[in-house]
């Protein structure tokens, strides 16, 4: 993708007038959608993207310019530009280029991009029809079907000069149930580190449209929430997005860094209930959220952020690294190459516990079983959050009782890790876009089920 001795120079003209370090990120993406509303395929769009982008260090203060133009002419260019930020200075040295591929423990059988757009319509309307065969009172189903092909080069002044190729697939499907007064919706979305093999393992098209419907059509019989503070057991996989966003930004470097995080200054306390444990693993093949390096060239790793409810690492990216004294953790990624890296989780889970799941429930007394949860909102300085509970059940001593619609939990962050008083055995990851300062990045989110002992539960 760019030869060893123009990276040098482009390199060279980046840190000519003083930067302690340089890099570059060259990307090659090719993508491909597929969109369906009411049994008819509305749009097919493939694109391809292209480009690369030059970042300097001066201390701990960045500059980053890029370009869709990658001819050397193009690269250096966009160098005299992140150079002409820094007022004078000796250049830094830059070290032998150690020229690797990235390792990928996965094997790509059918890669998305050899795939006619038929055959991957074909997944799409399987869903449709799933979806909407579920039951009369369901009035539209919507399908999405995405994958995408990402070729990346990162070269740096330390030496580091890596290429990778990641390839994802996922397919999302929203039905919608109606009575002819009000509207309930559900949702699935799969996906995975796969090529278009995925079908034939991790994702049935049909399913993925039954789950939907019921999903919809249980919550439009649902009785309202009922509101106060109460026990709430948090059903596996997706129930994870409660962590990542309440607790997980709080654990990246752009909020620690700067001291705008909850958690900033606490490595060695106690944060969490003993019975937590918390990961954030790039290392699980074919995974969703999973990197072979990061995006500024490091190899991903299998990072525990809290040990038995003691926080004992961040996730750090290579400005932040300089700005905490601390090294990187390989969790520096983009969306793209118009976007300068930041710290940002991969796969990020609550560890297996040794807890029974019935249990957990049938000791609850009064409260909330939170099967599927739903999106929400956080301010990553307090860890305040509120999230809707995309299905829920209400229980009454111990017995599930019946659904209920409009529920929504509300808290901070900090808080509920210490009042999590059961971890079951069953953990699951659950696929998802994680939006920050350097873009929007498929993440997964997960873990067994969980109780927390008291939560704000809102009705509508």
């Amino acid at each position: 993708m760019l030869q060893p001795h123009i990276a040098e120079e482009v390199l060279a003209r980046a840190t000519a007038t003083g930067a302690d370090f340089g890099e570059i990120y060259l990307e090659d993406q090719t993508a491909q959608n597929i969109n369906l509303r009411s049994g008819k395929i509305e749009t097919v769009t493939s694109g391809r993207s292209h480009g690369a982008g030059v970042r300097i260090f001066v201390g701990n203060q960045a500059v980053y310019v890029y370009t869709n133009d990658t001819s050397r002419e193009g690269l250096l260019a966009c160098a005299d530009k992140a150079a002409a930020a820094v007022n004078g200075g000796k250049g830094c040295k830059i070290a032998p280029f150690r020229i690797v591929h990235a390792e990928r423990p996965e094997e790509i059988r059918l890669l998305p991009t050899e795939i006619r757009a038929s055959a991957k319509a074909e997944k799409v309307r399987e869903a449709d029809a799933a979806a909407r065969a579920y039951s009369d009172e369901i009035v539209q189903a919507q399908v999405r079907y995405m994958d995408r092909v990402q070729d990346v080069l990162i070269c740096n002044t330390e030496g580091t000069f890596v290429t990778d190729r990641r390839v994802y697939i996922r397919l999302n499907v929203n039905a919608v149930a109606s009575d002819g007064k009000e509207n309930q919706s559900g949702s699935a979305a799969p996906g995975g580190g796969m090529g278009f093999e995925i079908f034939d393992s991790r994702i049935d098209p049909a399913a993925c449209g039954k789950e939907a419907a019921r999903q919809a059509v249980t919550m439009l019989h649902a009785p309202v929430c009922p509101a106060g503070v109460y026990p709430v057991v948090i059903d596996n996989g997706f129930g994870g997005v409660i962590f990542h966003e309440a607790c997980g930004h709080s654990l990246e470097a752009t909020s620690v860094a700067y001291g705008f995080s909850e958690f900033s200054g606490r490595l060695g306390e106690m944060i969490a209930a003993p019975c937590v444990t918390a990961i954030d693993d790039g290392t699980i093949v074919n995974e969703w959220g999973s990197t072979h390096v990061d995006d500024e060239g490091m190899p991903t790793n299998k990072l525990v952020l809290i040990d038995h409810g003691k926080l004992v690492n961040y996730m750090i990216d290579k400005l932040g690294s300089r700005r905490m004294n601390m090294p990187p953790t390989g969790s520096g990624r983009r969306e793209s190459y118009a976007w300068a890296p930041t710290s940002r989780m991969r796969n990020t889970y609550i560890a297996a516990g040794e807890d029974d799941e019935a249990d957990m429930i049938a000791s609850m007394g009064e409260g909330l079983y939170a099967k599927y949860m739903g999106g929400g909102s956080v301010n990553p300085a307090t860890g305040e959050f509120n999230f809707a509970v995309n299905e829920g059940y209400w229980v009454r001593d111990g017995k599930i009782l019946h659904p209920v619609r409009g529920a929504s939990l509300i808290g901070r962050g900090s808080d509920v890790i210490m009042k999590i008083d059961r971890v079951g055995k069953d953990c699951r990851l659950a696929q998802g876009m994680c939006g920050s300062r350097s873009g929007s990045i498929p993440v997964n989110v997960g873990q067994p089920m969980i109780r927390v002992s008291s939560l704000t539960v809102g009705g509508r």
